[in-house]
């Protein structure tokens, strides 16, 4: 019998994907629309882009959620990396189930909840909402996501390798930073651009813990699209797209050549 996807399943997958992707694709057709209404087609110009170079406040946005999502992210890759080399290493050390419910409720926590409970502790302890609000309240929920993807990786590691490297004279630090991390990077580095991209999107938390100064792009689209979509904000949502998706294809590449490499040195492993 013949295996392979019926018409059904065909239709399906095509529904879902249209579903997803087209208004996407509409968006990223419309930011070349040379009408100021965003729903009627007044032909092809670029006019919107030289118009958001002249939009300090997208701009700023812009900038300052880039800020927020690079330090945020790069600080739950660590302590989510950590976290998860804890769980999984450190065996049933006191606290251990507390520990783990602490890491994972993010996950399942509501963001009205978290950010609410956010805001209250940064009033309880006087701290003036602004950039290291907003970059605390992301850090918060990514590192959990961190955390999940690594350890997931490090569940099913072989751990003979790090223990030939010990039994040839290399310290645990030195194991895990030349052995350990080495594998376990694509875990690493997928985490990061989970945590980078929730913190690209967030509107929920941010909007409870920002502050003057510090209003993230999703903020600044939101209070904008209640009084009406410009054609800029089509502009700037299509360059993110165009970045995100050049990241994601970055990503893939190294993932790929890092495998092609893997399989290379087993083959010549084997042959050796």
């Amino acid at each position: 019998m013949r295996k392979g996807l019926s018409f059904f399943n065909v239709v399906s997958l095509f529904l879902g994907f249209a579903f997803l992707y087209v208004p996407i694709v509409l968006l990223v057709i419309y930011s070349f629309n040379g009408s100021k209404l965003v729903a009627v087609w007044g032909g092809f110009s670029t006019r919107w882009y030289r118009s958001l170079l002249d939009n300090q406040q997208l701009l700023d946005a812009v900038w300052v959620t880039l800020k927020v999502a690079l330090v945020s992210a790069s600080l739950a890759t660590v302590l989510g990396t950590l976290a998860a080399v804890a769980l999984v290493r450190r065996g049933r050390f006191p606290g251990r189930t507390l520990f783990a419910g602490l890491v994972y409720a993010p996950i399942v926590m509501p963001e009205v909840i978290t950010g609410l409970s956010l805001l209250l502790l940064f009033v309880a302890l006087d701290l003036e909402r602004g950039f290291w609000t907003v970059m605390l309240a992301h850090l918060s929920f990514t590192l959990c996501f961190v955390a999940v993807i690594v350890q997931a990786r490090l569940v099913s590691f072989d751990r003979s390798i790090e223990e030939a490297a010990m039994d040839l004279g290399a310290p645990p630090l030195k194991t895990f930073f030349s052995i350990t991390l080495p594998i376990i990077a694509p875990a690493v580095i997928a985490g990061f651009l989970l945590a980078f991209t929730l913190s690209l999107d967030d509107v929920v938390i941010a909007s409870f813990t920002t502050g003057p100064g510090a209003t993230t792009l999703p903020i600044r689209i939101y209070s904008q699209v209640r009084l009406g979509v410009t054609p800029e904000i089509n502009a700037v949502c299509s360059v993110f797209i165009a970045a995100v998706t050049l990241v994601v294809i970055a990503a893939s590449l190294v993932a790929k050549r890092e495998a092609v490499g893997r399989e290379r040195a087993a083959r010549m492993a084997a042959r050796a």
